[in-house]
């Protein structure tokens, strides 16, 4: 089992999460974060630490965010390795619970 980074951290990106993960199974790209899938221990330390909810666990996606398993897994073999949190992008608030930002994801 796995949390998942979704939809809502495209273009806000807090690493605010990366600090309690006890395992470094997060990965970072231009404007989205994502865990790997393989490294996440289940501990769901992260998820309450995300200031727009966009972390989840693989058994709450909906079936519309069944896809952002596979996303997860697919960027977190490209991009690197983040272990330490950094300023959100600067127009983090702006970006947040706007709908269909998949389209605005950067890889």
């Amino acid at each position: 089992m796995t949390y998942l980074v979704t939809e809502n951290c495209i273009r806000c990106k807090h690493t605010d999460c990366v600090d309690v993960c006890p395992v470094d199974c997060f990965y970072e790209g231009p404007n989205f974060l994502v865990i790997h899938p393989d490294e996440c221990i289940d501990c769901g330390l992260c998820e309450p630490e995300c200031p727009v909810n966009a972390i989840l666990h693989e058994d709450d996606l909906t079936p519309e965010q069944d896809k952002f398993y596979a996303l997860n897994q697919e960027l977190a073999e490209l991009w690197p390795n983040i272990n330490q949190s950094k300023p959100a992008l600067p127009d983090a608030d702006e970006w947040n619970c706007v709908p269909d930002k998949l389209q605005y994801l950067e890889r």
